[in-house]
């Protein structure tokens, strides 16, 4: 009986939890995060906004693409990103239709995009480590799956999959390695930033 509630109990522990929500975080967590982002050190995955075909709301186009009030949410998160600054950020998009959409709403431009962000996979890790550039930031538009695959290579295998437009915050150390920072809902970012 012993064996099983310790078994049990190590289970629990080394269970993989979801990333920290970085709005709800300490002082010193926001500025960690606020420092290196200065430094050009952090790397955003940022799940779509809305789907269309997935939703009874209004689309804006395509079936493929988000609805209208994924456009406005779109719109929101990428006024967050604005204030922490985009003048040393690189951002890339999945080619499909629903990611492009959503990062044009973000910038007010089309990104480059990238095919490999629509299709992740094994190497999904090895490609987000190759295209960031040393003191810039790198934003990827992509998708849930993509994310929870990036979640499951860097220690969070079962993290409950991303909501519409949340961004998964990750740093790139010295020697190559990721380290999850945590994530930022859609709807947190004057959390995150500490507005009202």
């Amino acid at each position: 009986m012993v064996l099983v509630i310790l078994a049990g109990v190590t289970g629990f522990v080394l269970w993989s939890r979801s990333p920290a929500n970085l709005s709800t975080a300490g002082t010193a967590t926001k500025a960690d995060l606020l420092q290196r982002w200065q430094a050009g050190e952090v790397i955003v995955l940022v799940r779509h906004a809305e789907r269309c075909d997935r939703s009874s709301n209004p689309c804006l186009g395509l079936a493929d693409g988000i609805t209208q009030a994924g456009s406005v949410s779109a719109v929101a998160v990428g006024q967050g990103f604005q204030r922490l600054g985009l003048s040393q950020t690189d951002v890339l998009s999945s080619p499909v239709t629903r990611t492009v959409q959503t990062s044009h709403y973000m910038l007010g431009k089309d990104a480059m995009t990238q095919e490999w962000l629509s299709i992740c996979g094994k190497t999904l890790r090895n490609d987000v480590v190759a295209h960031k550039v040393a003191h810039r930031n790198l934003v990827l538009v992509t998708h849930s799956g993509c994310i929870h695959e990036f979640e499951a290579q860097t220690g969070f295998r079962h993290a409950p999959k991303s909501e519409y437009g949340s961004s998964l915050f990750v740093r790139v150390s010295a020697d190559g390695q990721l380290k999850v920072l945590g994530i930022v809902k859609a709807d947190d970012w004057h959390s995150l930033l500490n507005e009202k």
